[in-house]
């Protein structure tokens, strides 16, 4: 991402973070851990403990963000045509509702101290407020992007020292979404300070009576998923940028990481994730097939992308489409609008997803997430070159006393059962296969 070149310092401090990334892990079955008590921390800006909210993002948002295929280049017409495609694709009635500007809407280049936070009258000429207002006349919500900085990562005028008079100007735009990014400002920043910049733009949000869901982005760092929720974020990156690659050895640049790296990560901080505070694990990358402005990488197969994005959903992660919208093939629109999939994501209890079970090379997983009605959903990895024979039971790797159980292929729409022991199926080399379970009652044997 261009971005990063703007601040080789972050580079460097994000290359010792990679370095010691999370590891996965590689117990036969793990149990799902209890959520860990958050304690709430000091703030000597406003003084007492800190636990405010919006009561916002009950379930994770879905929509569009500009970032990923078009970068700073983003302009109305550009805008105005991904309403009218998500529309007209059915993405919008899937449930893909926030349409999000990044970063580059901004009218100059430079620092706050030198220039005011305006909205770039040629690529905006009815401003954000009229792209607000068609946005609304179509039922969807728009999203801006600012940062704490005294500009953004992209170069352009941030929002250092003027929290509420933006938070105000964002209100009066009719904005429903804020990425507040710090990776590049605040990237080697001490956790007190990156934590204060973030309250002071979440309680400036509240502050205007106006419904904006909040996005915490800073890239993984400072342990943010132990403490955003606590500030009223609804969403926190958990990780560093997300390349185009299903797995790239190592990081790319020293610091990209692919769909099984976010994975790794999101496997440790699950615990975090609820409704109205969600583990965001980078944006959709699917459809980009390596030819992104903005992210290095190769691409995904269709088979890895329809991977990525099933583990996104079933990790309550937001899902923001990355790519031109108007240019998915068919087999893309079809992953990216699979509404069994798309219904896990969006289950009312927000459960996070567990790793269960994992071989000892790694190279096979089984994950799980409970779902409001009792159910569980699950997929079986099969994170290795060739295809392999995965095995699940309901009561050593699930923990789940089912004598008898049935299964619903949610990729395939088809019903599998009822079992009485258990299921073993065929998975394809970095497929990802997608089930319902759920409890049947035990008639004979009993």
């Amino acid at each position: 991402m261009t971005r990063m070149a703007l601040h080789t310092t972050i580079l460097l401090f994000a290359s010792k973070l990679a370095q010691a990334q999370l590891a996965n892990t590689t117990s036969t079955t793990s149990t799902q851990p209890t959520p860990t008590a958050i304690t709430p921390w000091n703030v000597t800006h406003y003084g007492g403990t800190v636990n405010i909210t919006n009561n916002l993002a009950a379930t994770p948002p879905m929509g569009w963000s500009s970032w990923n295929h078009y970068g700073p280049d983003i302009n109305e017409t550009v805008v105005r045509d991904t309403i009218d495609a998500v529309e007209r694709l059915g993405l919008k009635d899937a449930g893909y509702v926030y349409i999000n500007i990044d970063d580059g809407w901004q009218r100059y280049k430079g620092s706050r101290e030198e220039h005011p936070l305006e909205v770039d009258p040629v690529k905006f000429p009815n401003g954000i407020k009229g792209v607000a207002d068609y946005a609304h006349s179509k039922g969807f919500k728009l999203g801006i992007y600012s940062g704490p900085g005294v500009d953004t990562c992209a170069g352009y005028t941030g929002s250092e020292g003027h929290a509420e008079e933006d938070a105000k100007l964002f209100a009066e735009w009719g904005v429903d979404h804020l990425k507040y990014d710090s990776c590049c400002s605040h990237g080697t920043a001490p956790q007190a300070e990156v934590q204060q910049v973030m309250l002071d733009m979440s309680n400036a949000l509240i502050a205007t009576n106006r419904s904006i869901v909040f996005h915490a982005c800073h890239c993984g760092w400072v342990n943010v998923w132990e403490w955003a929720a606590e500030e009223g974020a609804n969403q926190w990156r958990i990780g560093q940028d997300i390349s185009d690659d299903f797995n790239f050895v190592g990081n790319r640049e020293k610091y990209y990481f692919d769909v099984l790296d976010m994975v790794d990560r999101g496997n440790e901080v699950a615990q975090y994730t609820g409704p109205g505070h969600w583990n965001d694990y980078d944006m959709l990358i699917v459809g980009l097939n390596g030819e992104s402005k903005q992210l290095v990488g190769t691409g995904l197969s269709d088979i890895e992308y329809r991977t990525h994005f099933s583990l996104w959903a079933l990790a309550a992660s937001p899902l923001l489409i990355g790519a031109n919208v108007a240019n998915l093939s068919q087999y893309n629109l079809a992953t990216l609008s699979a509404k069994e999939i798309i219904a896990v994501n969006q289950d009312p209890l927000g459960a996070p997803m567990y790793l269960q079970w994992s071989a000892k090379d790694n190279s096979t997983q089984i994950y799980a997430k409970a779902l409001k009605d009792g159910a569980m959903a699950i997929a079986l990895l099969n994170r290795g070159g060739e295809p392999a024979m995965i095995t699940v039971s309901m009561r050593e790797h699930l923990t789940v006393p089912w004598d008898v159980y049935k299964l619903r292929d949610l990729w395939k729409g088809q019903d599998r059962g009822p079992y009485d022991i258990p299921f073993t199926t065929e998975v394809r080399s970095h497929e990802a296969k997608v089930y319902r379970v759920e409890q049947v009652a035990c008639t004979v044997g009993c």
